[in-house]
């Protein structure tokens, strides 16, 4: 009979969150170079949690009075619950991140914790670091870890060619890569500090 996997052995289940949900939005291009770059490792299951799905988007309005999801459709505190980590791609907008993104932060509670969550942001000069520095705050009161190294855009629709790469793919990649990396190792840790004792913070 053979051994069970050890917990660090098993591949990490890590949320890729679409935080823009603007007609015409940029977000697709980066969120699916991203997926893809983080789909050619073995060690990650990508699920992609995208704002925009109607589910989703019906849920989140349950704060503005609206009707919630559909029945039999996993919300998204369940979504989140049974994933090991995140990465948010979000834009910048006025110096700021979007208001879709943070209702869908708002609307989760205990399962962000003891969790890590990296950054893949895009926008003008500054490529949505303004927006970043402002999540990790959000993120912080909601006891999960964030990790230092980003992915960034300045200027991004100048960055992406007509397929939706970027035109300087190593440079962006090895910062992937890099984010993907500590990602690993913060997801594994964490996950196996859940398994042995319960966070309580």
């Amino acid at each position: 009979m053979s051994a069970m996997p050890s917990v660090s052995r098993v591949p990490l289940k890590i949320g890729v969150i679409v935080g823009s949900v603007r007609p015409g939005r940029f977000a697709d291009t980066v969120a699916r170079w991203f997926v893809s770059e983080a789909g050619r490792r073995d060690d990650m299951d990508v699920h992609v949690i995208d704002l925009s799905e109607p589910a989703l988007a019906a849920e989140l309005k349950l704060s503005l009075g609206d009707d919630g999801a559909p029945s039999g459709t996993p919300g998204l505190a369940e979504r989140v619950g049974g994933l090991d980590g995140f990465v948010v791609v979000t834009p910048e907008y006025n110096h700021g991140y979007p208001a879709s993104l943070k209702l869908a932060i708002d609307h989760v509670h205990a399962e962000w914790r003891a969790k890590p969550v990296g950054f893949v942001s895009y926008g003008g000069m500054a490529g949505g670091a303004r927006a970043v520095e402002q999540l990790r705050q959000v993120f912080a009161e909601l006891h999960t870890v964030t990790l230092r190294d980003t992915v960034a855009f300045p200027m991004a629709w100048e960055k992406f060619d007509e397929d939706g790469r970027p035109f300087d793919e190593g440079g962006p990649a090895k910062a992937a890569a890099v984010l993907l990396d500590q990602l690993d190792w913060w997801g594994r840790t964490l996950r196996e500090g859940r398994a042995a004792r319960p966070y309580g913070g």
